[in-house]
């Protein structure tokens, strides 16, 4: 969230957001599937986790020569960790269904709920340690009202923003943020070691799988494979616009809005918040939604999407309207609460039997909208952006709603809430 204003010279900060997703486009095409089969879903995420701390390494002295390579490996290690964390999710999720009688949907749902949290939680104290950090800065200049008519949705495509607000922070508060960074990211690595439980999914051990093994190309071009499912390609465009929606609010509405008329030390604060809505949201939407079903909360996420965006697109941003600027991002966490815990959770659902190369394109047709979003954030005022922004959640929404009507004409008759799943999620098994 901080790159594109932190690294806005050449543009190098949107630069290595767009080579890091298209490293992660291309990792989830090959990698996730050969590498947990070879190291298992607790190693998979420990050595994969060890990628993101190169990233961290990379900011120390941040240049072309440091900060793309170490964009490249943590593309390659983000495919097979969000999809070994996925896969870990709805495996434990479909176990404890199993042992307690209940649905395990329902389960699932309320497991991902949990873990994008904590998920999201993290996002606020990372956050947090950067405002503080940087609110030291003593290179605060007054912002002119000349200056602000540059902000906003038709911004000037000027680098502005370096000349207000607040310039780039001394190298000493970079590398105390960094430092940070780094040390929380080792400790995390560790702590996975030392006290994730191993998994093992019971389909992977059957005795037929042990006998007749895929080969390598097999397992390589699975995620290619997976497309033949209609479903899939159904829901290709609503996980773009995860990749979309995300980029937006860290690369366009950080630099455009809040460091333009703000300062680069309040961006900490508005993902503090965006956050901080985004966690209990998850926690709420991930136990509301047995109840809700998940067809209200997509129209809810949509509805309050596109509210923002019409929101956006009116709104002069000026330093007196403080409030604003927080209310934006919050209304946003509410909706990405949404499109993270129910996205995720309708790809453990509906692919159950293919949950690893499910999730490898989850993660690959969301890093293909981070990889648009970022390749012409420098290119397009900001309204030109949102307008697009628009047009793919309108075709995300109606290709969504396909899904639905597939999955409404494959199951016979309506199952009840209440009906407790027999041996684990086998009410989808009609539609694999």
């Amino acid at each position: 969230s901080l790159q594109s204003s932190l690294n806005s010279e050449e543009g190098l900060g949107v630069a290595s957001l767009s080579v890091l997703y298209a490293a992660l486009m291309l990792s989830s095409m090959f990698l996730p599937p050969v590498v947990i089969k070879k190291l298992g879903y607790k190693w998979t995420i420990a050595i994969s986790m060890c990628c993101y701390v190169t990233y961290s390494l990379g900011n120390f002295y941040a240049s072309w020569y440091t900060l793309i390579p170490a964009s490249v490996i943590v593309g390659l290690g983000g495919a097979p960790l969000w999809s070994a964390k996925c896969s870990y999710l709805t495996i434990a999720g479909t176990s404890y269904a199993e042992k307690t009688g209940k649905n395990a949907k329902d389960i699932i749902n309320q497991y991902f709920g949990v873990f994008f949290l904590l998920f999201q939680t993290a996002v606020v104290w990372g956050n947090l340690i950067s405002s503080l950090i940087l609110s030291q800065s003593s290179t605060k200049v007054e912002i002119s009202e000349e200056d602000l008519e540059c902000c906003g949705a038709y911004n000037c495509l000027t680098d502005t923003i370096n000349s207000t607000g607040s310039g780039r922070p001394s190298n000493s508060l970079i590398y105390t943020l960094v430092g940070v960074y780094t040390a929380s990211s080792v400790l995390a690595v560790l702590l996975v070691i030392i006290f994730l439980d191993q998994i093992k999914s019971d389909q992977a051990e059957t005795e037929k799988e042990k006998l007749e093994a895929p080969s390598f190309w097999s397992t390589f071009l699975a995620t290619f494979r997976h497309l033949k499912d209609k479903r899939q390609c159904l829901l290709i465009p609503l996980t773009m616009y995860s990749g979309f929606e995300q980029s937006f609010l860290t690369g366009d509405y950080t630099k455009s809005y809040m460091t333009c008329a703000l300062g680069i030390h309040y961006i900490g604060y508005m993902m503090i918040c965006f956050a901080g809505v985004n966690s209990l949201c998850s926690l709420l939407f991930g136990k509301i939604s047995q109840y809700t079903g998940r067809k209200l909360l997509f129209a809810l996420a949509a509805v309050m999407n596109t509210g923002c965006i019409i929101a956006l697109l009116l709104w002069k941003p000026h330093p007196k309207q403080l409030a604003v600027f927080f209310v934006i991002p919050a209304l946003w966490g509410l909706s990405d609460a949404v499109w993270q815990t129910q996205t995720n959770a309708i790809y453990g659902i509906l692919f159950e039997k293919n949950k690893e190369v499910a999730f490898a394109n989850y993660r690959l047709w969301e890093s293909v909208g981070f990889v648009i979003a970022f390749a012409y954030s420098t290119k397009l005022q900001v309204y030109i952006k949102m307008y697009i922004l628009l047009s793919v959640l309108v075709l995300s929404m109606v290709t969504y709603g396909a899904v639905e009507y597939l999955e409404a004409k494959s199951s016979p008759g309506t199952p009840t809430p209440t009906k407790k799943a027999n041996g684990g999620p086998h009410s989808q098994e009609t539609c694999m």
